[in-house]
């Protein structure tokens, strides 16, 4: 399982940081040092076609949106990328 690039979408709203959060946790236990990138801008957020938040993004692909995650839900998402 390889991924380059991990990104959060969101305002910073207690949501999307939780989702960052298990996002971080996963992917420590997963032993992958990938940087997670947290995007508040809405323009860039809505160019994912994302339009409910906190969204999850792997590779530039929308994986997860609308939802906060525990780790093992990311972990289970990142396995299928």
């Amino acid at each position: 399982m390889s991924i380059g690039s991990v990104k959060v979408l969101g305002s910073g709203c207690e949501k999307c940081n939780a989702l960052e959060k298990a996002t971080k946790e996963a992917l420590e236990e997963l032993g992958m040092n990938v940087q997670i990138d947290h995007v508040t801008d809405f323009a860039k957020i809505a160019a994912y076609g994302v339009m409910t938040t906190p969204a999850l993004v792997v590779d530039e692909k929308v994986i997860s949106y609308g939802k906060v995650l525990n780790k093992q839900g990311v972990i289970d998402l990142l396995k299928k990328c």
